[in-house]
């Protein structure tokens, strides 16, 4: 058997329940040796960059639309909008550790108070709300705005989630985001893993495939089909979509599991946050 191709069904079983126990560490070393065995001329922190990294032509074209960025009004509207005072005279830099500057890397992370799941964007509504602040809309506008601008002062630090071992609960939503990636949904029985893992570098219509590792790099995102910034699970919804199975809510429960996973798996690379895609 192909070493490639043992090498994902190893992976296939360790994600899906059906190969040995694995911890989140044994995971993503084992996503981590898949990925750069095969894309062996790949550097690691190419795969930031998502198709990119390996789709030569799809890269000129996103470099030359670098020099003029499309998110960049993005940033300048989530710096006014952050450091703008509640009603309160508080600021959403005192809900923040550092001021709210630099910490994108920390997030998501697991509240054990709370025994959820805390991502960013939620954390942002979360401070709005200690301040009598009606909470804004997940998807797309100010809050990925203020997002963009968070995640712009976090450029270069190197995401470090934690899933803390010696808590069950942590390690539950670490296992619910997991199994929600490799389990099959909607009409077209797809997982996210059919995609992203097996398909990986593939064409799918006119687009390539990107890798699962690298995916939680670089949000918020913006896209051409959309005309604007969104945010990861403006993307994950759409990818429920495509596939015919109803989106969850925004920073559904499941959705915060989903990229609690997603983002450990890309744990030591960089972020690059906000980008620009297709």
């Amino acid at each position: 058997m192909n070493n490639k191709i043992l090498l994902l069904s190893v992976i296939i079983g360790l994600f899906t329940g059906t190969g040995a126990t694995a911890g989140p560490e044994e995971d993503r070393t084992a996503m981590l040796e898949y990925y750069t065995g095969r894309f062996p001329d790949v550097p690691l922190q190419e795969f930031a960059n998502g198709l990119y990294a390996f789709d030569e032509i799809a890269r000129e074209q996103w470099i030359e639309m670098e020099d003029f960025p499309p998110y960049e009004i993005a940033i300048e509207d989530g710096q006014a909008l952050f450091e703008a005072p509640f009603a309160n005279g508080k600021s959403y830099a005192d809900c923040f550790d550092n001021g709210g500057i630099g910490i994108r890397q920390q997030y998501p992370y697991f509240d054990a108070d709370l025994g959820e799941v805390v991502t960013l964007e939620l954390a942002i509504n979360q401070c709005r709300a200690a301040n009598d602040e009606e909470p804004l809309p997940y998807l797309t506008g100010d809050l990925a705005a203020i997002s963009a601008y968070m995640s712009y002062t976090s450029r270069g630090n190197t995401i470090n989630v934690k899933v803390p071992q010696d808590n069950p609960s942590a390690l539950a939503a670490y296992e619910s985001g997991k199994q929600y990636y490799y389990t099959r949904r909607g009409q077209l029985n797809f997982a996210c893993m059919s995609c992203h893992v097996q398909s990986a570098g593939l064409m799918l219509r006119a687009d390539r495939l990107s890798t699962t590792l690298g995916h939680a790099t670089h949000w918020p995102v913006y896209r051409a089909k959309w005309g604007e910034i969104g945010t990861l699970h403006k993307r994950i919804s759409e990818c429920n979509s495509q596939v015919f199975a109803k989106p969850l809510e925004p920073q559904s429960i499941e959705y915060r599991n989903l990229e609690y996973f997603l983002t450990y798996m890309s744990n030591g690379l960089e972020l690059n946050g906000p980008a620009s895609r297709r």
